[in-house]
């Protein structure tokens, strides 16, 4: 298994920004695929945005233009980039990895992922 290290939540105001960062234990190579997902108080866990090993990304809606998804390969780290935000986008914040194929419209699907960070809470007032 490779473990997943998140980074970078905290408290922000409505309209700001943070990035948070996913590192991971190893170098995965090309047949993968990782994604962010978030958990709010009392709601089921949600996928936020996903990223295959031929860079092919995919957003929720609610995050579309909001939100971006990148990797450095290089440093093994997945980051999400949040601008904008609002009081819907608060809660735990995990990163998740998965082997293989993934269909693009499964990528924000949590059963298809097999590896995941522990998380890094966000919260927006």
């Amino acid at each position: 298994h490779v473990q997943l290290v998140e980074s970078g939540g905290g408290s922000v105001q409505a309209g700001g920004s943070l990035t948070l960062s996913c590192v991971l234990s190893k170098n995965i190579g090309s047949n993968y695929y990782l994604g962010w997902f978030r958990r709010a108080p009392g709601q089921l866990r949600e996928g936020v945005a996903g990223i295959d090993g031929d860079g092919t990304t995919t957003y929720r809606d609610s995050v579309k233009g909001r939100f971006t998804i990148s990797q450095d390969s290089a440093k093994n780290t997945l980051y999400l980039q949040m601008d904008n935000l609002t009081p819907e986008d608060t809660g735990m914040y995990t990163c998740a990895l998965g082997g293989g194929y993934c269909y693009t419209s499964r990528l924000l699907t949590h059963i298809e992922y097999t590896d995941w960070g522990q998380g890094t809470q966000v919260t927006v007032s």
